[in-house]
């Protein structure tokens, strides 16, 4: 960071919002996660209100680059925003096409400074619009909601792994018993493929298109969604036929198997809960 914009956050954090080098300009803090470091990287930007977001501008005074925290914010996301009167997690989306042209052409009005710095570049400054990602609104937050389905799937499999004891423990011979055993092996695999197949099929290109940097995590959760369909065929295998099968075999199966979904949904619910709890309400616009 350098010297002036730390002490530009200084001011700005001692004196609500109010920097005297900007007297009457709004301003906010923009806290990133660092692309490279992992770290926070608070940026102090000019702020315009469109409706209940506030749209901001990767301008880099006109410079050839894009600024580190577009950077940071196309990686992940996810931010944390302070305007002087209230500090609040929130979500920052760049905006397209005709939208980013009025609302840019809007800011220069205002500012004429930003017409000149789009006039030094080649490049097309960014508008960014940076959500409230308060959980909650209408309905669950899609986040929340991962997490329940997560815990009902974890539940599932505990029940399956006690009747994979209990049918051991007792008359593997009765044909009724084995019968439920299989039907309850087919419910939980079939449940947890119809969930990964919609992630598969919706949550993921959607998150992929709008949040290009999202690619390694979804890269990660798309190759361990490979490995869990052959957990789920080859316990689906031993079960079908579970009288026969040696018990020491089905149950260590059925633990790795639980202990690679513990860990696949541990880190879904690590990266994703709390950014789709932010985009959810957007996502669900009309």
């Amino acid at each position: 960071m350098s010297d002036g914009n730390r002490q530009v956050i200084e001011e700005f954090r001692a004196n609500a919002g109010r920097v005297g080098v900007f007297e009457g300009a709004d301003l906010l803090l923009l806290t990133s996660t660092g692309r490279r470091t992992g770290a926070p990287h608070t940026t102090p930007l000019g702020r315009m209100a469109d409706g209940d977001r506030l749209l901001v501008f990767a301008s880099n005074a006109g410079l050839p680059h894009d600024p580190a925290w577009y950077r940071n914010i196309r990686a992940d996301p996810r931010v944390t925003v302070e305007t002087g009167a209230e500090t609040f997690a929130g979500v920052a989306i760049p905006v397209e096409g005709e939208e980013r042209d009025r609302l840019y052409a809007r800011r220069a009005e205002q500012v004429p400074a930003y017409a000149e710095y789009q006039r030094r570049t080649t490049r097309v400054i960014p508008v960014v619009a940076v959500h409230r990602g308060v959980p909650g609104g209408r309905g669950a937050a899609l986040g929340d909601e991962l997490v329940k389905i997560h815990d009902d799937l974890r539940a599932r499999l505990a029940d399956l792994r006690a009747d994979v004891r209990a049918f051991y423990a007792g008359s593997r011979d009765v044909p009724d018993l084995a019968r439920q055993l299989r039907e309850h092996c087919v419910s939980v695999c079939g449940v947890l493929g119809e969930h990964h197949d919609n992630e598969e099929g919706r949550g993921f290109p959607r998150l992929a298109a709008q949040f290009p940097g999202l690619a390694p995590v979804i890269g990660r959760l798309r190759r361990e969604h490979v490995a869990v369909t052959e957990n789920r065929r080859r316990l689906q295998e031993l079960l079908d036929d579970a009288a026969s099968r040696d018990p020491g075999l089905v149950q260590a199966e059925l633990d790795t198997m639980t202990a690679e979904l513990d860990a696949h949904f541990a880190y879904e619910e690590e990266q994703l809960r709390a950014l789709l709890n932010a985009v959810g309400p957007l996502w669900r616009r009309p």
